[in-house]
């Protein structure tokens, strides 16, 4: 019985519950829910503050990280665009700080193309427009009986500026009586007929007359024989007009003389004396417009004053 006594007794109590006031386990947890938060946030920051070019030079550089640190150490400046390894210090991270390089271009390049496509485009279809424009005058030409026996002094062709109608002299059939403005009944008609067609195209039109290289009589010191084609182009002009075309179609009226011969070999050939008649294509009509509105004096301009001695003389 004394043994039994002297026997020592262990009571082992487990205490249960904990996690208190004081507990924090689940602070770990939130903390780290916080962090993971706070990391996904950043990513979407990044993300919409970063341009494509930045985000193609990140991708490159974990496809081939080494490739593109032995360019950085030994190619362009470390402050490049497509450079990994930005310049130190700056106040924002995102900006590139240092050389400053586009994107590859390739969205700009693309857009010169179909810019420079649709303006070739565009001029094949203005030539084909041309072209049927001078098929519908041939034809024209061909089935009208009075037209049909000068279809020799009517010469077309197609040239940077448009459509190009030519009306030339013949040795016995000239268009003008000599050295004057007076045009022949013939003439007349072919004009009134090449103003109906002309008239129904949105093109404008210019015209010109030229001479060949006999001197006018006295043309030194008086009229000579550029008054006398620009003469002879304005009385074409009417002539076009009378035969239906509207008057706001002609852009240009000019007077070259003898100088654009039709037969440089022979300044003297009667074909030398001609009436041009040019459809403008859309570049041409632009160029003529912007020479019309430089030579127009501005709103504010003011005359220039008249001595009054002079305007007594």
């Amino acid at each position: 019985m004394a043994e039994e006594l002297k026997k020592t007794i262990i009571v082992k109590k487990i205490k249960k519950g904990g996690g208190g006031h004081h507990g924090g386990a689940w602070k770990i947890a939130y903390a780290d829910f916080v962090t993971a938060m706070m990391a996904f946030f950043l990513l979407m920051w990044l993300l919409g503050s970063t341009s494509k070019a930045q985000k193609a030079g990140i991708s490159d550089y974990f496809k081939t990280p080494l490739m593109v640190a032995i360019k950085n150490t030994g190619g362009p400046a470390v402050g490049a665009s497509d450079s990994i390894m930005k310049d130190t210090g700056g106040k924002d991270i995102t900006k590139k700080q240092g050389q400053v390089k586009p994107d590859d271009g390739s969205k700009g390049k693309e857009k010169s193309v179909d810019i420079k496509e649709a303006e070739e485009a565009m001029k094949k279809a203005e030539t084909a427009k041309l072209e049927e424009l001078k098929e519908k005058m041939e034809k024209a030409i061909s089935d009208s009986p009075e037209l049909s026996k000068f279809k020799n002094q009517l010469l077309m062709d197609l040239t940077s500026e448009g459509l190009r109608v030519q009306i030339v002299d013949e040795q016995n059939r000239p268009m003008f009586n000599s050295s004057k403005a007076d045009m022949q009944p013939y003439a007349k008609k072919i004009l009134q007929e090449i103003g109906k067609v002309l008239n129904g195209v949105n093109n404008k039109v210019s015209l010109s007359g030229h001479t060949d290289a006999v001197p006018y009589a006295g043309g030194e010191a008086g009229y000579s024989n550029w008054e006398l084609s620009s003469d002879r182009a304005n009385a074409s002009r009417r002539e076009m007009i009378s035969g239906g075309m509207d008057e706001s179609k002609i852009v240009r009226v000019v007077g070259l003389g003898s100088a654009s011969l039709f037969d440089k070999d022979n300044p003297f050939n009667p074909t030398n004396r001609r009436i041009s008649i040019i459809v403008m294509n859309k570049q041409a009509e632009e160029d003529a417009l912007k020479d019309s509105a430089e030579v127009n004096l501005p709103s504010n301009a003011q005359a220039p004053e008249i001595d009054e001695a002079v305007a007594k003389e």
